[in-house]
């Protein structure tokens, strides 16, 4: 998979949604693709996990965290799930924690920052729903490509 998300921008503009947060990067991969899968959580991880337990290879799980840097929805834990079910990201509007543990796994993982404490296990939230942060709606089936330059996403693969 050899793409630059400023190249795919140069050919599709008009079909891109581009998104405008800008994220940190944890996992060994600065650069990733696949289809969207979504969950929607606050402070609260039980649907995370379960995302990354659940969903298709080279998939990319979107976790809309409401934007919380309260706690972290992603450790090393969670993360070693998606490196082992070959995931091709995680995308976390929210916290991760273990990000020295999460710098040496062989996946994508993009979040606002980091934080030590870990989130409540209740189970609320939602999934394979829209959620909106970043100026995008990220719909499930959708494609999101991701590298250093930033996150874009369209209706359609483009590679």
């Amino acid at each position: 998979m050899d793409f630059k998300t400023a190249d795919l921008c140069d050919d599709h503009s008009k079909e891109l949604l581009i998104c405008q947060q800008e994220f940190k990067s944890y996992g060994q991969k600065s650069k990733f693709s696949g289809p969207i899968s979504t969950v929607r959580v606050f402070e609260d991880n039980v649907l995370v996990k379960e995302a990354l337990e659940s969903i298709p290879e080279e998939s990319v799980l979107v976790v809309d965290g409401g934007g919380s840097k309260r706690c972290a929805l992603m450790g090393d834990r969670l993360g070693e799930i998606a490196q082992s079910r070959k995931l091709a990201g995680v995308i976390i509007y929210g916290c991760v924690r273990d990000t020295v543990e999460l710098g040496g796994l062989e996946t994508g993982i993009l979040a606002l920052g980091s934080n030590p404490l870990k989130s409540r296990k209740e189970g609320k939230g939602d999934r394979n729903i829209p959620v909106t942060f970043g100026g995008i709606d990220w719909k499930p089936g959708e494609y999101v490509y991701a590298d250093e330059d930033g996150v874009i996403v369209s209706s359609k693969a483009l590679i």
